[in-house]
């Protein structure tokens, strides 16, 4: 998949037909050497926690950005739960009031931020 001089094409395609391989899972090129870590590492089927299965190689990313157990931090108290707690958790947690410390009414904590701009 690389551009080679055409003085050396015959050379190089003699190396890569000895040496290498396509990796029937994601067309990458292999040393033939290489080819079963490469598809035991990087293809195999695991089953994430939240019971998802995929490759080994997705489970990373997976595990960042789309797995409903990831953690996440609470934007009113930081606490850390699960993704798939954090609508219902906030819910509750942002209906909590604190007292406002210059005009002392009771604020909401998901209104906290906004409370300056009206206190009086």
């Amino acid at each position: 998949k690389k551009d080679i001089p055409a003085v050396n094409f015959i050379i190089h395609e003699i190396h890569c037909r000895r040496n290498i391989e396509m990796c029937p899972y994601c067309s990458d090129s292999i040393p033939k050497s290489e080819m079963k870590n490469h598809i035991e590492s990087e293809h195999v089927q695991v089953t994430c926690k939240c019971r998802m299965k995929m490759e080994n190689s997705l489970l990373k990313d997976h595990e960042a950005s789309s797995c409903p157990l990831r953690p996440v931090l609470c934007q009113f108290c930081d606490i850390q739960l699960a993704f798939n707690k954090l609508q219902e958790h906030e819910l509750y947690c942002g209906a909590r009031t604190e007292p406002c410390g210059r005009c002392g009414r009771n604020v909401l904590v998901r209104e906290l931020k906004e409370h300056p701009l009206v206190c009086e």
